[in-house]
């Protein structure tokens, strides 16, 4: 979902809800100061309005009456609530709006949905199994898109059709967030590079046989900036377009910290309504005694709050940055329900005349609630439980949450072999040459470690693939996944680049590490027939055995080793 303006609002329209999950905010959050348009501090709620207050409005034959001081409709408010959201809608697109209302099916059989950004970001995408990764989801026909290094290589190696993000994992300064955008999902096969000391054919044939076949040195950047250090970059880099575990806030509190959006009120003043709501920041009314915002006001026809987030910048001071929210499922609200049936509204424009996405939620008085919404349906009809006069509903959090089951957002290939360097009582010498190397090779695997943890930490839902030594032969061997770290052996590049993409679709993958290799020995070479190639494996049967937490590293001794 790309999110730019989400209102909040009473409204006589009822729609569908959709499911609940308990979500409690910190009571330690430390509120800011907000001087900003429709919001006024003071001591206890951060806004508060001094003028009097309205009374219940009546409508008597089609005219709308306020009794508090006889206040009627406010021409200053109309104004500044219409510049306040950007311009005015337009004339023309208004009346063309009303004909396709007449003219078009009803909302019930009409359901626009959402759009939503689908981009696999392949890293390493040059390289030997990275090159397969693109290969395999164009022709899936999933976006792709590759960050390289070499724009010439990759144009020859990837075709003319690959969209190219042109950058290095090493250098933060060449990850500009904004060739991120649309991206949902990072395979990442970015390597540092490994060569033979006396070369190597154009084609790095050497390379290709395994580090087995030859006397490795390091080529390049070092272990320490691509595998750790660029591992902080590329997440760092990534991390607000694919969807955190733990959703993403949008107002509230989080922590320590308090997250604050600028709310604007839109009430049927734009419709000749006397009407007038605020929302305030009550620092005690909390869930836990901490802080909230609290929607309130008094309804004659409709009252709304909406949170602002401009698609372009247009130059207006109460827009901010955009929320990029493509990579979530959907919405929830944690708040204080009055019994009262109320309207979420999803705009991927700040525009008036722009499509919104709406769904209704019914509120038990009294109570605290989690409210998700993935599904954004207009039916039509009336609000039940729509009633004049005054209305209240603190709103604790809102956030922007991905559905169970969650799949990896982020999958990559490191190595077999990254505990062993440094796990006790360990006979090196009956070792792959990387582990045995790993000091001579800039402590490579201790860094793709280190990289591991970053992954791990970095709250993106994920898999870790290990592969044991890659080889050019062809995918569909029977395979072996193990964890723990303590399998050796050979896997195809192919076969890799096979399992990472069904990684990314499979729950039992999710934030689990594992190694692969398959049960062919290496003495053995591996054929297919390519008339009659073997059926592609399943993934999801080797999958559903992990487990989570495995790493190999609950073997290693909890002294620090220096590096």
């Amino acid at each position: 979902m790309d999110c730019c303006c989400s209102p909040i609002h009473v409204s006589p329209i009822a729609n569908r809800t959709q499911g609940f999950r308990s979500a409690l905010p910190s009571d330690s959050c430390k509120i800011p100061p907000l001087p900003k348009p429709f919001l006024q501090i003071d001591h206890r709620l951060l806004h508060r309005r001094n003028s009097a207050r309205l009374t219940a409005a009546t409508v008597r034959r089609g005219i709308v009456l306020a009794e508090a001081k006889n206040q009627g409709w406010d021409l200053g408010r109309f104004v500044k609530t219409f510049y306040f959201f950007n311009s005015p809608p337009s004339p023309a697109k208004f009346i063309q709006s009303l004909i396709e209302r007449i003219s078009s099916p009803s909302p019930s059989e009409e359901n626009k949905t959402m759009k939503t950004s689908g981009v696999v970001l392949v890293v390493g995408a040059t390289g030997g199994v990275g090159k397969r990764v693109v290969d395999i989801l164009k022709k899936k026909g999933i976006p792709v898109r590759a960050l390289v290094r070499n724009e010439e290589k990759a144009r020859r190696l990837l075709g003319p059709d690959v969209d190219l993000i042109v950058g290095d994992i090493t250098k933060e300064n060449t990850l500009n967030p904004e060739y991120f955008k649309g991206v949902s999902k990072v395979i990442n096969a970015a390597s540092v590079i490994v060569g033979p000391k006396e070369g190597d054919t154009p084609d790095r044939a050497k390379y290709s046989q395994g580090i087995k076949f030859f006397e490795p040195e390091i080529k390049g950047d070092s272990p320490e900036m691509v595998e750790y250090l660029g591992m902080q970059n590329l997440i760092n880099a990534v991390k607000g377009t694919v969807a955190l575990r733990g959703g993403k806030l949008l107002f509230g509190c989080e922590g320590s910290e308090f997250k604050d959006l600028p709310w604007g009120s839109l009430d049927d003043v734009v419709m000749g309504g006397v009407s007038q709501s605020t929302f305030q920041i009550d620092t005690t009314g909390g869930e836990d005694g901490g802080a909230t915002g609290v929607f309130k006001g008094r309804c004659c026809i409709y009252c709304q709050q909406w949170w602002l987030h401009q698609c372009e910048n247009k130059g207006k001071s109460n827009f901010p940055i955009p929320e990029d929210l493509s990579a979530y499922d959907g919405f929830e609200l944690r708040l204080k329900g009055d019994g009262r049936r109320y309207k979420l509204i999803v705009r991927t424009s700040s525009d008036w005349d722009t499509i919104g996405y709406t769904t209704g939620f019914d509120t038990v008085e009294g109570q605290w609630q989690s409210l998700m919404f993935s599904k954004f349906e207009y039916d039509g009809k009336l609000n039940p439980t729509f009633k004049e006069g005054a209305f209240q509903l603190p709103v604790s959090t809102v956030k922007a949450f991905i559905k169970e089951p969650v799949t990896p957002r982020f999958v990559h290939i490191g190595s077999a072999g990254v505990t062993r360097p440094e796990r006790p009582g360990l006979d090196l010498s009956k070792q792959p040459p990387a582990v045995r190397l790993n000091k001579e090779l800039g402590f490579i695997l201790t860094f793709k470690l280190k990289g591991e943890d970053v992954i791990r930490e970095s709250g993106v839902p994920y898999a870790i693939v290990r592969p044991c030594a890659l080889t050019e032969e062809p995918a569909g061997a029977d395979l072996i996944f193990e964890q723990g770290d303590n399998i050796t052996g050979k896997v195809s590049r192919e076969e890799v680049a096979r399992i990472c993409i069904a990684a990314l679709d499979s729950p039992y993958a999710c934030d689990k590490t594992f190694e692969v290799k398959s049960v062919i020995p290496f003495s053995e070479p591996f054929t297919v027939d390519p008339e009659n190639p073997p059926p592609e494996n399943d993934y999801d049967v080797y999958f559903k055995s992990l487990k989570d937490g495995v790493t190999g590293k609950e073997l290693l001794d909890r002294s620090p080793v220096p590096v």
